[in-house]
């Protein structure tokens, strides 16, 4: 935790650096992004790297940007991303639901698709919460949704043997 807020305490001050150059000009998500991947690399390369995985997206000039960066400095950009759990169980539904339409996909079908790839890893996770919270970018901003619940149903765990202190 304290990485991140370090991570956006250099934000903070970059995004003062910008406005009080007075040029006019507006770091987007790439810029962003090409920024965090030099910080994450030169605090890798002295040994004390920040401990966290970021996706950076935003859309600037009507173009989406989506990608990735870690504590090594490693990016790479897709159209589907995940960090943590996710990169291993959600990330291969979102591809599965959304390469090859990303243009075409509406907000509320992206929100569904986000529901039922959260449910998946909440399943698989018996130690994370059934509560989450949906970020949306566009071009006008980001909106944060109120933490959404998801409804669960645990009867199928009844026939499940081989895990844990049951015995049979």
């Amino acid at each position: 935790m304290s990485d991140f807020q370090y991570i956006q305490t250099l934000l903070d001050e970059l995004t003062v650096e910008e406005f009080t150059a007075g040029d006019h000009h507006e770091l987007g998500p790439a810029e962003i992004h090409e920024y965090l991947s030099r910080v994450m690399y030169a605090r890798r390369s002295k040994m004390n790297p920040l401990w966290n995985s970021i996706l950076v997206g935003g859309v600037k000039d009507g173009k989406s940007f989506l990608a990735y960066v870690d504590l090594l400095g490693t990016t790479y950009s897709a159209s589907t991303l995940a960090t943590g759990y996710g990169a291993y169980i959600a990330l291969p539904l979102l591809r599965k639901a959304v390469e090859g339409r990303e243009h075409e996909l509406t907000e509320e079908e992206a929100r569904k698709i986000m529901e039922e790839s959260m449910k998946v890893l909440f399943y698989r996770d018996a130690r994370s919460l059934n509560k989450f919270q949906i970020a949306t970018v566009k071009e006008s901003g980001v909106t944060i949704s109120d933490p959404i619940i998801l409804e669960t149903a645990w009867g199928f765990a009844e026939g499940i043997r081989g895990y844990g202190a049951q015995t049979q």
